[in-house]
């Protein structure tokens, strides 16, 4: 069993969904915030475009970690360009990218300064929090907004894939994701549940996740 990601250093944070303002994401949330260093977390709204998500999450970190939390307007492809933008995101101790359409996502992202920012806070040690639809986006592979589609992920897991809002009784969606040849290993994250995947392979999760390594074969269980 391999998860494989990106880099060596910093941390990659999965969340498979959930509403934070109903204390859904609480204890994946409080798995990451815990270690994590002084400064403010940069939120990204980009896979919504919702500007009240980033209002109603910094509302959130400050009522339950007493944390500081900015919103990155980056929702198109030339907000990824911004230079304000960049420097936000390479001054934040952590970034939450938050749920939403994955297309959105990957369309305003790709082979963007602001993608590159990204990897440049990861690598300096800095944390990387997807969630659902951002946390799919993160893996080799996505569903495109039509559900049958696949589109190119952003690439951070290694031939790795992910189906949020995981339901092993309903896993036709990531065994689908798993018959595509890139897909070598998959993750099925239900909605409360993380992994915080961390540097030198050191892995911690949050509730209970699905590992499987081919299409059609049996899953182990993270606890």
């Amino acid at each position: 069993m391999t998860l494989a990601r990106v880099g060596n250093e910093g941390r990659l944070v999965l969340i498979g969904g959930g509403e934070f303002s109903f204390g859904e994401t609480l204890a994946a949330d409080k798995a990451w915030v815990a270690d994590l260093a002084p400064g403010p977390i940069g939120f990204l709204p980009t896979a919504s475009g919702s500007s009240d998500y980033g209002v109603h999450f910094k509302e959130y970190m400050a009522a339950t970690f007493d944390r500081d939390v900015r919103t990155i307007p980056i929702y198109r492809s030339r907000d990824a360009r911004r230079a304000k933008n960049l420097e936000r995101l390479e001054e934040s101790v952590a970034i939450y990218v938050g749920g939403g359409v994955a297309d959105q996502l990957l369309e305003t992202l790709e082979d963007s300064p602001a993608l590159e920012s990204l990897a440049r806070n990861l690598g300096s040690g800095g944390t990387i929090v997807a969630i659902a639809a951002a946390a799919q986006a993160f893996g080799a592979l996505a569903r495109g907004l039509t559900g049958q589609r696949k589109i190119p992920g952003l690439g951070w897991l290694t031939n790795g894939v992910v189906e949020p809002n995981f339901d092993p009784a309903h896993d036709r969606r990531l065994r689908q994701l798993m018959a595509h040849p890139s897909a070598r290993w998959g993750l099925g994250i239900p909605a409360g549940s993380g992994i915080v995947m961390g540097p030198l392979s050191k892995n911690m999760f949050v509730g209970t996740s699905f590992y499987l390594h081919e299409a059609d074969g049996d899953y182990e269980i993270f606890k």
